[in-house]
């Protein structure tokens, strides 16, 4: 557990994590809510774009599966 966070708002930023990649993995790469996503998912995980596009299979450059 993150230090200072309590077990309810863990498991809450949990729960916000997974609705994100889930969200990613619906929405079409490049869209506006797909950027949006993928910028609200790295700062909640402190994970670089390209980190974030390589676990949904997609690259940088091309930004498609």
């Amino acid at each position: 557990m993150t230090a200072g966070m309590n077990a309810p708002a863990q498991t809450e930023r949990l729960r916000r994590r997974n609705d994100l990649w889930q969200q990613l993995r619906t929405t079409e790469p490049g869209s506006v809510t797909f950027e949006r996503t993928l910028t609200e998912l790295g700062t909640l995980t402190g994970w670089e774009r390209r980190r974030i596009l390589a676990g949904l299979g997609l690259q940088e450059d091309h930004g498609e599966r």
